[in-house]
């Protein structure tokens, strides 16, 4: 009896074919670039409590943003408690 050679087709998974391995990881990245780019072109996009710049906390609505500065200024010591008082005053009158 003579054996025969099982022919096995490859349908082009033979050598050569080793960046087919590359398609699920770019896939994945290309799903999250994707899901980012759609994030922030709905006005969602990632904040992490700064501004635009990215150089400290973002400016919130209002005139509250001198009184914060003020209170920095007061706990840093840069200003005494006459002092501190004075500036609130003079920006509630603004109001």
């Amino acid at each position: 009896m003579r054996r025969r050679k099982a022919r096995v087709m490859m349908w082009g998974y033979g050598q050569g074919m080793w960046w087919m391995w590359l398609w699920g990881p770019l896939l994945l990245i290309g799903i999250g670039l994707l899901v980012l780019v759609v994030a922030r072109a709905t006005g969602g996009g990632v904040r992490g409590g700064y501004g635009p710049g990215g150089s400290g906390p973002s400016q919130p609505a209002g005139g509250n943003r001198a009184r914060e500065i003020l209170d920095e200024r007061f706990a840093r010591g840069e200003l005494t408690a006459d002092q501190y008082r004075e500036q609130i005053r003079v920006l509630g009158e603004g109001r």
